[in-house]
This record gives structure tokens, sequence and C-alpha cells, in this order.
């Protein structure tokens, strides 16, 4: 194996590492791996050799590149409930934005792509570049992986602004992908043959049904030394990348069909990981160093053209998704439409795909290539930093969780006051006079006349996120559970008790097919109790300060930490972990997984740091 191989993995292992000691989080690692390239390859110190081994590296990164942005598309965005909703989904509907963000990003990008063709018209009329098509698809791509990073990094990923921004994201990689394909078809001369490209999906859509519950069955055949997950993920990829050469398309689009493929498998998240960790982990840097290294900058910087060319390239960048604000200013506020527009005109990875096909084509000059190039590293530079700069929260981001109480008592009171007023909405409600005068002091009691379904519906009282129901006649909880299941309630949590086992049978059967989440006293009582004599700090929840809190694992930074590692296990008790519905044992040594729920007892004033450090999504650099 060569030198050029172990400084390119040098390099590959130090960059990430420098961004972080310096904290350089508007740089996207890509960008930074490119630059880097350019320091060793022809433009700088000319360390590395880029033929050979690393050659083979760096096309099996460009196809495991296009693979893993195949799996980054979230379908469930596509889908539109065709079922009979409930009333209160009928009322939220009716109340909801009237533009859906699958609308909004199929305007933006709609836009967008006319913008990109007439920019691409503007420079063959200049004479600045000839290749009209080319340059319409470098103009309209924009970087899936860079986007989704910008968003997750701000918690954007599950609301209407980044679901509107992913999906014009993934338009502005699957449109340019298959335009591409059919360019490079006709350029190469099988122009006759490019309806062999539907075959790339077919056998795609066989591969699916062949292996539809594979991954539901995988823990039976799995092992720690076949990784049956991860071949099949090869296999695939192997599969579609070898047809989409034999039918004269490329083989990043054989790649990105496979990336689709086993998303729609629906993998379990540490089969995610591993992909992830083979493909940013081994493949991937080396497609973007290599690239860098062969951008010969003296050579660019030689020719006044190019030099023209790359604030031109710059600018075409921009204004393609220029009209993106439009379509984003259907639904969101001007200052996050403009926010938008920026962020979805960073591009960088199908750029260099793209260009990496039209060199092989010989379509377009070194020169050129490079300019793209550099013009797409800047793009990925600016876009996120203004991102950042101008995003501000929508209305619809800040409103708190809203919680109904019904009963009110001296343990429905003590519940609300120690939930935390930033992050619900908390009103309670009661039909006993009593109660309510000795609580009518707090704003959110309140006293009602009847306790019917009916009457709390037209009341309003059941249009709520969470209903808790603490009434102390447990007949009056079950009758409302279910009824505010029927009425559409997200999420309904009550307690019952009978003293008939036959009762309690049919009641614990009907609250569980209706998903009303329900709990007894005495299962409730021996919880506690469990609790306290595995972990004895747990008794501080009812002594001192500390409190019980759950918060579900979304920082991928935690994944695999032992529970003894993490930075404040001196502040916290886990007393549980529950890992797919199930409760798994607890102590130093267990390792905790993304989607975990953590059960831990804290001081208050410092469970706020650890929750947001813990739930906040933070997938990826």
């Amino acid at each position: 194996m060569s030198v050029s191989v172990l400084i390119v993995t040098l390099v590959a292992f130090v960059t990430p590492m420098v961004l972080q000691r310096f904290k350089i989080s508007v740089l996207p690692t890509a960008v930074a791996e490119v630059l880097v390239g350019i320091v060793i390859g022809k433009s700088g110190f000319d360390l590395v050799q880029t033929e050979g081994v690393l050659s083979f590296l760096s096309n099996y990164g460009v196809i495991f590149l296009l693979f893993l942005s195949g799996m980054e598309i979230d379908f469930s965005l596509f889908k539109k409930n065709n079922g009979p909703l409930t009333p209160l989904a009928r009322k939220k509907a009716a109340n909801a934005p009237s533009t859906s963000p699958v609308q909004v990003a199929v305007v933006a990008y709609g836009g967008s792509l006319l913008m990109a063709l007439t920019l691409a018209l503007l420079f063959k009329f200049s004479g600045l570049f000839s290749n009209f098509a080319l340059a319409a698809i470098l103009f309209s791509t924009v970087a899936l992986g860079v986007v989704i990073a910008v968003l997750k990094e701000n918690e954007l990923l599950n609301k209407p602004l980044g679901q509107a921004l992913l999906l014009i994201a993934v338009l502005g990689e699957v449109v340019p992908l298959l335009c591409l394909t059919v360019y490079s078809s006709f350029v190469s001369g099988k122009g006759e043959s490019a309806w062999l490209i539907f075959l790339l999906f077919i056998v795609g859509a066989l591969i699916f049904k062949r292996f539809r519950s594979f991954f539901t069955s995988l823990d039976e055949i799995n092992k720690s030394t076949t990784q049956i997950d991860i071949r099949l993920a090869l296999l695939v990829i192997t599969t579609l990348v070898v047809l989409a050469e034999s039918v004269g398309a490329e083989d990043i689009l054989g790649a990105f069909i496979a990336g689709i493929v086993i998303k729609l498998l629906q993998p379990a998240h540490s089969t995610q990981e591993k992909l992830d960790a083979i493909g940013y982990g081994i493949f991937i840097p080396f497609f973007f160093i290599l690239t860098g290294a062969k951008i010969d900058i003296p050579g660019l910087l030689g020719s006044p053209k190019t030099l023209i060319l790359i604030p031109l390239f710059f600018a075409a960048y921009v204004l393609a998704k220029a009209p993106a604000y439009f379509g984003l200013r259907q639904r969101f506020k001007q200052i996050n439409a403009l926010a938008g527009a920026m962020l979805s005109q960073t591009t960088i990875t199908l750029v260099l795909a793209t260009l990496t096909v039209a060199q092989n084509l010989k379509v377009i000059t070194s020169e050129q290539s490079g300019a793209f190039i550099l013009a797409a590293v800047v793009s990925c530079i600016l876009g996120p930093l203004v991102f950042n700069k101008l995003h501000k929260p929508e209305p619809e981001d800040l409103k708190k969780t809203k919680v109904t109480i019904i009963g009110v008592n001296l343990v429905t009171i003590n519940t609300a006051e120690q939930l935390n007023e930033d992050w619900y909405d908390i009103q309670m409600y009661t039909n006993w006079k009593k109660n309510y005068k000795t609580y009518d002091y707090r704003d959110n009691v309140h006293l009602v006349d009847s306790l019917e379904p009916k009457d709390l519906i037209k009341e309003q009282i059941f249009d709520t996120d969470i209903l808790v129901l603490g009434h102390s006649d447990v007949d009056i909880n079950y009758s409302l559970a279910l009824a505010a299941k029927e009425y559409g309630v997200e999420r309904v949590l009550t307690r019952i008790q009978n003293s008939d086992p036959t009762s309690m049978a049919e009641m614990d059967k009907r609250l569980s097919d209706a998903g009303v989440e329900f709990f007894t006293t005495f299962a409730t009582t021996v919880g506690m109790m469990r609790a306290i004599i595995e972990s004895p700090s747990t008794l501080d929840l009812i002594t001192g300060d500390s409190r019980l809190y759950e918060v579900v694992v979304r920082n991928s930074k935690f994944a695999g930490l032992e529970l003894r590692k993490l930075p404040f296990i001196k502040e916290i008790t886990v007393s549980r972990i529950f890992r797919h519905h199930k409760a798994i044992p607890v102590n130093g040594n267990t390792q905790i997984q993304v989607g975990d729920h953590l059960l831990f007892s804290a001081n208050k004033d410092v469970v706020n740091d650890i929750r947001k450090k813990i739930s906040k999504l933070n997938d990826y650099e």
C-alpha cells in the first residue's frame, strides 16, 4: 500500500478533530476535507498520487455517498392520511395552515429549476459556459447532507420549516440526478437505450418485495461475526450499481436507488449507524479529499476566464435558489424564507459527482470543473452561516405542549406544580365545588358543571396534546379515557382500579386496544419500592429536591456510551432504561442507544440542561 494512502488516511482522521478542537462549526466536514485535499494535492504540497488504490477508494466513496443520500429521504413526509379522521384531527386540519410543507417545497424547487434553466441559457449565450444542459443540472443541485446536518443542529428536522427545507433538498438531489443520467446516456451515444434505465427501478422494487420482512426477523440470524444486515446493503448497492452501468446509466443513480430501497426496508437504527460508519468513516472522506487534491488552483488562477467564472458560478448557485424564497414565504416568516433560500443554495455533493461524470465524458475542462467546485465550496461555507444568523423560531415552534388534567386534588395539584412551565401549558378541571374552592387561587384551575364527554368536547377541554385523568372516581377516568381517544387526543393517561378481576381484565383490554396509557396504584407503589431498593437515590424523589424525569436519547453523541461515562452522571441517578418498550438491566456498564427512554432522578436546577443535551437531535456532524 502506497504512502499516498497513508497520508490521505491520516488527513481524514485529523480533519474532524481539528474542526472540533477549534470549534469550527460553520464549516461542514465535507467542505473541510475538500480544502485539506487542496493543501496536500496539486495546488499545495503535492504529497499524494491520485491513481491506483486511492482512485478505487474515491470511486467507492462517491457511490456510498449517493447511497447514504438515498437513505436520508423521509418518505413519511409524502404520506397522506386516507383513513377516517377523528373529530380532533378534523379540527386541527381545519385550523392548520392551508399550505403544507410538501406544497411549499414543490413550488420553491419548481421556481428554482426554472431559474437554473434561465441562468444556464445566459451562460450559453454569453459564451462563458456553452454546455447548457450540464450548467442547468449543476445550478439546480442542493447538498442534501449539508442541509440535514444544519437542520438537525438547529432541531428543526421535525418542524414544518425543517420538513419543507428537507424536501427541497431531496428534490435538489433526485431531479438533477435523474437529469444527469439521461444527459450522460445521450452524450455517451446510448440515448436509444435510455429507456433501460427504468429497469433500475423495477429491479429495486423486486428487491424491496423480496426482502420486505428481512429486518423484522434479523435478530434471529444476525451475529457479530456475520453482520448480515450490512451484507444485504452491500449486495443491494453492488447489484444496482452493476445494473446501472450495464444499461448505460450512471453508477451513482444505482447507488442512490439502492439507498432508497434499504430505507424503505426500515432497517434498525443500529444498521443505519453501521452504514454511516462505513461510509463516512472509510470511503467518503477519500472522495472529498481526493476531489480537492485534483484541483489545480495555480492553473485556475492562470486563466483570466476561469477567474471570472468562479464568482459567476457562485452567484448562479445563489440566484438559482432565489425563487425558493417565494415558495417558503407562502408558509413561513419573511426572515425564515430568506434563511431557507440561502441554505438551499448550498451545494457540493452532487456537484462533485456530476463533475466526475462530466470529466469522464470529456464535456468539461479541468479549469471549468475546478471553478464549479470552488464556487460550491464557498456556497457550503456561506449557506449554513447565513441560515444560522437569520433563522428565528416560527410561532408554531414556540408552542408549549398543552396538558389538560381532569380531577383536582392533592396528587394532581402537586403533579402540575412539578411540570416545567417552560415546556407545558397546564389547565385543570373539576366538577367538585369543594375541591375547586380549595385550589381556586391557581389561575389554571377551573370548575365545570359536567364531566360528560359531549360537554367536555363542546367546551374544547378535549382539544389538548395530553389528557391526564386523575379523578378520584375511577369509572369517570375509564369512560373519559375511551371517549378522549375516540375524539382523537394523542396521549391519554389515567389511573384504573377495580376489585373485580374480571372487570379489571376487561378494562385493561379496552384501554390497551384504544391506546390509553394507564396504571394502577398497586403497580405504581411496587415499582417505586423496587426503584428505591435498586437505586437508593430514588428516595430523594420523596424526601428531597430531586424529581423523576424521562428523556428519549436522540443525540447520537451518547450512542454506545456507558452510563458511568456520561459527563453528567454524578448529577443524575438512572433507575430504568426502556428499549423497544421493554425495561433492561441498568448498571454502570450499560450502554445507551439512540431511542432509549431514560428514567432518571435529578435536582430540578440541572435537569433542563441535561435533558437538552440528551434529547437534542444531532445525528450528523
